[in-house]
């Protein structure tokens, strides 16, 4: 599982990722971290985890890009973006969430929300829809926390 985040625009630290990692960890899960979208794409191949979470935004490739290179290899994989802004890539979400299993968690999000989306992955949802949809900031809308 690629995991990367970060404030604003600005990917994960390698610490914030690994503290997601550990997170997942304990609640079961096997996953494996990235800095960037090379080193995701070059983790993924290695890895070949079910479930991709990744930044919109990273250096050297963006969350899309990677999951443009990632879906050639294995086009059902089901994939979690985060950002703090959707805006520049609403278009694109969408195309995406129309063929693929994609949800998204806007930054900042709780431990519960990711462990949520990952429950409906593995229990067969989220199969090609974007959810939840974003708002008029461009970040997905949460009942009770606009």
């Amino acid at each position: 599982m690629k995991l990367e985040r970060g404030k604003g625009n600005r990917p994960f630290s390698r610490p914030a990722a690994s503290l997601l990692q550990i997170m997942l960890d304990g609640e079961g899960y096997e996953t494996r971290s990235a800095e960037d979208g090379q080193e995701g794409l070059a983790g993924y191949l290695s890895f070949r985890p079910d479930v991709v979470i990744t930044d919109l935004h990273m250096p050297r490739a963006n969350g899309l890009e990677l999951m443009d290179k990632i879906r050639r290899q294995n086009p059902g994989v089901k994939t979690i973006y985060m950002s703090g802004d959707l805006r520049p890539y609403s278009a694109l979400l969408e195309e995406e969430a129309s063929r693929y299993p994609v949800s998204i968690l806007s930054k900042p999000f709780s431990k519960e929300d990711l462990l949520n989306l990952l429950a409906e992955f593995a229990n067969g949802g989220k199969e090609g829809f974007l959810s939840p949809p974003p708002n008029s900031e461009g970040r997905p809308s949460r009942p009770g926390r606009e």
